[in-house]
């Protein structure tokens, strides 16, 4: 009956201590970890590979213990197992449990390369700049001393309705001009150069030529041109505007018009002097325009000063002459003064006939050269206005053209 009790309850417990199944859980425990042995009546559990259970002579169960294969000793001491329990046979191995599935570890991102950066380009060195060119203003030699004449004066080929002069009327004109080295033109219209050539045929006669529109330098440039038919001989100078700077145009654009007509005219042939004229205060404000000429040619009346009687023109001419000398290191060419016949007195300038002459004597007697009186005949197409004392019109060496 002992025997048959005690069979009943070994295989009962057997039984309990057969592995069970775990429930699922989300937490996932450290692999290879020590596990805990507890001693007591609870009926429990465990992963194990052997079971023993010990029985008092009574046959019943004491205390049981977990053997494991290849695995530290477990840290409490249990019991020792009686010599009768040690004779039961061991329990089948239990099945091994699956093991959770690692977790896929995330696969390293790529790092982002490195974008290329732009390499600063070396910057290319500026290129020396050209020697000068016959193209660019002399600082030596005839050119710079000036076109070289004893003595000129001024000419206009307009009516007093503001029309052109015909071929004859000039012919005309012409007559009574005499006696001058230098003839002054200001511009290329009414044909006035081919009309002015054909007047003066077969005499010395020189001629200071003008390019007076700075938007048209081109076409006036290839109308001298034209005009002289590629004979230069009688051209003394080339002028490229008439008081621009002192009418309120920028300087850079007058040197940037005396460029482009030096261009111009160097390719149609011509070689000669190339300036701009303005007034005696333009050019002391302004000396670029001058040093961008071949000389300085200024316009100077001592009319207009309002403190200069007419017998010390020539003084007073002379003194901005030299001052613009000096601060340029240019000969000065005067290409306009006189004095008016009629008109509004200006301080103690008084227009009439007789300061006329007195002023004349003064600048003669001054200036041995370089100098264009102003002008052949009264200008009867232009307006007079207070500003300029009503005098405009009046400035005539010879009076009214023969032609009018």
């Amino acid at each position: 009956m002992k025997t048959v009790l005690f069979s009943a309850i070994s295989l009962a417990l057997l039984h309990l201590a057969t592995p069970q199944p775990h429930r699922p859980r989300h937490d996932h425990i450290k692999r290879n970890a020590p596990v805990k042995v507890e001693t007591k009546i609870d009926y429990v559990t465990v992963n194990a590979q052997d079971v023993i259970v010990y029985v008092d002579t009574q046959g019943k169960p004491v205390s049981t213990t977990t053997v494991y294969r290849n695995q530290p000793h477990p840290t409490s001491n249990p019991v020792a197992p009686s010599p009768s329990a040690q004779a039961l046979n061991p329990l089948p191995p239990p099945q091994p449990q699956p093991q959770p599935e690692p977790e896929p570890q995330p696969q390293p991102q790529p790092q982002p390369q490195p974008q290329p950066q732009p390499q600063p380009q070396p910057q290319p060195q500026p290129a020396p700049a050209p020697a000068p060119g016959p193209d660019k203003p002399s600082t030596g030699g005839p050119v710079s001393s000036g076109p070289g004449f004893k003595s000129g004066v001024s000419y206009s080929p307009y009516n007093a309705d503001n029309s052109c002069k015909s071929t004859q009327q000039v012919a005309t004109d012409f007559t009574k001009i005499t006696g001058y080295d230098v003839v002054r033109l200001y511009g290329t219209d009414c044909d006035q150069i081919s009309n002015v050539l054909a007047a003066t045929k077969g005499s010395n006669v020189r001629f200071f030529l003008g390019i007076f529109d700075l938007a048209q330098v081109q076409k006036e440039a290839e109308a001298v041109s034209k005009a002289v038919k590629g004979d230069w001989s009688r051209v003394n100078a080339v002028s490229v505007g008439n008081e621009m700077v002192n009418k309120g145009t920028d300087p850079g654009t007058v040197i940037g018009a005396i460029g482009q007509a030096r261009g111009a005219l160097k390719g149609h042939g011509y070689n000669g002097p190339i300036v701009t004229v303005d007034t005696m205060v333009a050019m002391v404000d302004h000396p670029e325009i001058c040093k961008a000429s071949d000389f300085c040619a200024i316009n100077c009346h001592a009319f207009f000063d309002g403190k200069t009687r007419p017998e010390k023109s020539g003084d007073f001419i002379k003194g901005w002459v030299d001052k613009i000398e000096k601060a340029t290191g240019k000969t000065v060419v005067v290409t306009e003064t006189g004095w008016p016949t009629q008109g509004d007195t200006n301080g103690v300038a008084v227009p009439s006939q007789e300061n006329h002459q007195a002023a004349m004597k003064s600048i003669q007697g001054t200036f041995a050269n370089n100098v264009i009186f102003y002008s052949a005949y009264n200008d009867m197409w232009k307006k007079n206005a207070q500003g300029t004392f009503n005098a405009e019109q009046y400035w005539g060496i010879m009076g009214n053209a023969p032609s009018a």
